[in-house]
């Protein structure tokens, strides 16, 4: 059975405006992340939809790799990075060259 909720048009754009705050929250912290050296020296991050389009896997699938200590990552307000570098190395490990090739043309050779 469904259930219909109204929502006056100023609380939509509280919620709207909530939503814009938070996500540009995030994007200042990534940001912030990406341009100090001390925490990213000439490496690039990537997000769950970076990766699931690279390996054609599912979020779900990132999960498990996470949770398995399998692919090193970061969480920055709640969502998850992943340093290109260590990509690199994991791609290396576990996927075949074509892989690679395309990693290394849509994210540069940093190192």
């Amino acid at each position: 059975m469904k259930q219909i909720i109204y929502v006056d048009n100023y609380e939509f754009k509280d919620w709207m405006q909530k939503l814009l705050d938070k996500l540009e929250e995030v994007g200042k912290d990534v940001k912030s992340l990406q341009t100090n050296p001390e925490v990213m020296p000439n490496d690039k991050l990537l997000d769950n939809q970076d990766l699931c389009l690279l390996f054609k896997v599912s979020a779900r699938t990132l999960q498990r790799l996470r949770s398995k200590k399998l692919l090193p990552f970061m969480m920055i307000s709640g969502k998850a990075y992943y340093r290109a570098s260590d990509v690199r190395e994991f791609i290396k490990e576990r996927f075949d060259v074509g892989t690679f090739r395309k990693f290394e043309k849509e994210y540069g050779t940093d190192k």
